[in-house]
């Protein structure tokens, strides 16, 4: 638990920095020198997915450079006005995975729940961009159903914090959520999925923490980071604080077309993660979500960097190639 003396009444830093995020494509374009060289798509879809990224991780973008890897991924190209065959709005069965307000339930042992709607960042690519999050919030009035759906299930003994992304909630949200999930006996795992030490690493403070330190549940962190570039020293220093406080860390990357398809970006990816003892852990193929056709790279495109990361790393830093395949018993290992 939270020692009582802490004041989470007061706003944390990361949450003023996540207050200021910028929404309006064009100012993005004007900080990066590009107003003139990149169109953003308007209309609906823009109002339904709008732009959305930190200052922080503006920051680490190339100034006029309009394929900076780290731009691709979160401007609303063109492209994503396309209707293309396949892409469709829920391309994992996210939606036929519900057992519970708030609880997705693919695989033996485990339940994911998607804690909030909300992110720091807006994907392009996110394979949950047309999610009906209201009608899926544990932590509403449904959240003694929701455990009590995890207290009746005994093969469950790892609860995956989902979203959106579970640490946009505030310290004393989430301490109250893992407080009442260490009275189930059965759980043992508390494995958290976010963005947030990569693209706001002031989430990362004492507050944060605290609870993680203080939970009787193992807890392991999945970061989302596609591209080395998007690590820097504030990361870095995230990292080592997760770290000390007993958190094990794996990361997740998605493989982008324009961003990190090729072995160069990989390895420096892999290398990166590596100084800052992050496991590589996954390396998806895009889940063809609609909108998002512009970022795929083929099953066999993916193969060959596989392959060839195979000669360039050890083999513990090679992340496994997978994809979501609906109604499967667990990730499709492609390579």
């Amino acid at each position: 638990m939270i020692p009582q003396t802490q004041r989470l009444d007061v706003k944390q830093a990361w949450q003023i920095a996540l207050a200021n995020v910028i929404k309006d494509p064009l100012d993005l374009l004007k900080q990066l020198g590009l107003s003139d060289k990149l169109t953003a798509i308007d209309g609906d879809i823009v109002k339904k997915f709008p732009l959305r990224v930190p200052q922080n991780y503006i920051n680490k973008m190339r100034f006029g450079d309009v394929d900076d890897p780290l731009l691709r991924q979160v401007f609303p190209l063109l492209e994503e006005g396309l209707t293309v065959e396949n892409f469709v709005n829920d391309p994992v069965g996210d939606g036929l995975a519900v057992t519970a307000p708030g609880i997705l339930q693919k695989y033996h042992g485990r339940a994911l729940l998607v804690t909030t709607g909300a992110c720091a960042i807006h994907c392009r690519y996110c394979f949950r961009r047309h999610f009906p999050y209201g009608d899926s919030n544990p932590l509403a009035s449904q959240w003694s159903q929701t455990l009590a759906t995890l207290a009746d299930d005994s093969t469950i003994n790892e609860v995956i914090l989902s979203g959106g992304d579970p640490l946009i909630l505030s310290d004393s949200k989430l301490a109250a959520m893992i407080a009442d999930l260490e009275q189930i006996p059965h759980l043992k795992r508390l494995r958290i999925h976010t963005r947030l030490p990569i693209v706001l690493p002031e989430r990362v403070d004492q507050h944060l923490l605290d609870w993680i330190q203080h939970t009787s549940l193992h807890v392991i962190m999945v970061i989302h980071a596609n591209h080395a570039n998007e690590i820097d020293g504030e990361v870095e220093q995230a990292m080592k604080q997760l770290r000390e406080a007993s958190c094990q860390l794996l990361n997740q990357a998605v493989l982008l077309k324009g961003v990190n398809d090729n072995a160069t970006a990989l390895y420096d990816l892999s290398e990166r993660l590596s100084e800052l003892y992050v496991q590589p852990y996954y390396l998806h193929l895009l889940d063809p979500v609609a909108g998002a056709s512009h970022f795929d790279v083929s099953e066999q495109d993916g193969i060959t960097l596989i392959s060839q990361l195979r000669t360039m790393l050890p083999g513990y830093l090679v992340p496994r190639l997978v994809r979501e395949q609906q109604g499967e018993a667990s990730k499709t290992i492609i390579s």
